[in-house]
């Protein structure tokens, strides 16, 4: 009877879905068989079937954005079941230096750039904060395509992400409550509120996660699923409702879980995290108009090497601190060259400002750029490190022989 009542646009949606979803296997498939993450041709594909593209979906883009919002969650989620409390705890006390070398950096590069390019300081700020935060979905999906998750390097990313993400709670609700033209209280108490969220979310995921793990272990995996999967979407939910962002909740989520409870997670959330996952970073492309992207490109390709070198100078630095070797600092710089969805966020909270067009395509045109060098350049690190030796030696030597 329910299928019998469908209407046309259903039975169009359910098309529309079922080609992208089918595309995007055989995207996957191409992927594996080149030896390359699938994230760049998954970007590649919303942009063919997006605004401006080959074919728009309308009928189905707001399941597509859903959808796409929970493979962040899921993405971030299952990174948290690969970071430790432990490493967490480390992480905060010792990664203040890295912190804060890619906060000046990045970030600095971005507000310099929109100064020179005439801008407001408002959205110059904002242009700040697009060139600072580093994807954690495309770099999480890209570490378990190329099975880097166990990698010497892989804390020391993963401890630049979260406090990447964890500054955001900070920067998000500044810069929202200046655009709005909020009072200094507001302004205040819009931080505060944010910062407690965090610490509240992060304290109960310490202090309980391994009683909630104790008793999960022992429920069917039908069960495990639903459970987990409905903890993750109800936390997000509530660290966004507060003005906190739901990718950090979901990880906290996943970082609260341990032992056998975090094994079988990994293994029963991959599915799903896989398929909600392609379907957020199509959503993500869905959005760029091909057209729009003309007039920023050449600066968008400018930002995006100046801002490539910082972020490999930032990952080779927090790398050499861990004691990892040259190879291993070189596939950390890769690895943060990509930015994704918190930069689109903040794009679009300037899109009335007066500079608000200008900053949208730009911010489009870099964020696309990245999101598709970046795991290119992460895939092929060891070849850009044997570049790198083949270069330095010659200079080594020759300083030696003039000493």
């Amino acid at each position: 009877m329910i299928l019998a009542a469908g209407s046309a646009e259903t039975a169009l949606a359910f098309l529309e879905i079922g080609l992208l979803v089918g595309a995007l296997g055989i995207l996957s498939a191409l992927a594996s068989r080149l030896g390359v993450t699938a994230v760049p041709l998954y970007l590649i594909a919303g942009l063919a079937f997006g605004e401006g593209g080959i074919k728009e979906l309308d009928v189905s883009e707001g399941f597509v954005s859903l959808t796409g919002e929970i493979g962040v969650l899921l993405l971030l989620f299952t990174l948290g079941l690969e970071y430790t409390d432990h490493e967490l705890r480390e992480g905060l006390r010792t990664g203040s230096r890295q912190a804060t070398l890619d906060m000046v950096t990045s970030a600095g590069v971005g507000l310099a750039f929109g100064l020179l390019l005439g801008w407001s300081p408002l959205a110059s700020v904002l242009l700040a904060g697009v060139t600072w935060v580093s994807s954690s979905g495309v770099i999480s999906k890209v570490l378990d395509d190329l099975g880097r998750l166990g990698n010497r390097e892989t804390p020391s990313i993963l401890n630049l992400l979260v406090m990447e993400d964890l500054a955001m709670a900070i920067y998000l609700p500044v810069v929202a409550a200046l655009i709005v033209g909020g009072t200094v209280t507001e302004t205040i108490s819009g931080v505060a509120i944010a910062l407690g969220v965090v610490a509240v979310i992060l304290a109960a995921a310490l202090r309980y996660g391994t009683a909630l793990s104790d008793r999960l272990v022992r429920t069917s995996d039908e069960s495990l699923l639903l459970t987990v999967f409905g903890l993750v979407l109800f936390v997000a939910g509530a660290a966004q409702s507060l003005q906190v962002s739901g990718a950090i909740g979901a990880f906290l989520v996943g970082l609260a879980l341990s032992g056998k409870t975090e094994e079988r997670v990994a293994v029963l959330v991959s599915p799903l995290r896989d398929l909600f996952a392609a379907t957020f970073f199509v959503f993500f492309s869905f959005q760029i108009d091909p057209a729009d992207l003309l007039s920023m490109l050449g600066w968008a390709a400018l930002l995006a090497v100046i801002t490539t070198i910082t972020k490999m100078a930032t990952g080779w630095y927090a790398a050499a601190r861990s004691g990892v070797a040259r190879a291993g600092r070189v596939r950390a710089g890769t690895m943060l060259i990509a930015r994704g969805e918190f930069s689109i966020v903040i794009a679009a909270l300037g899109a009335d400002l007066v500079d608000g067009p200008e900053l949208g395509a730009l911010s489009a045109g870099y964020v696309l750029l990245t999101a598709v060098f970046g795991p290119l350049a992460t895939r092929f690190s060891d070849q850009v490190d044997s570049g790198l030796h083949r270069v330095a030696s010659p200079l080594q030597r020759l300083r030696f022989s003039t000493s």
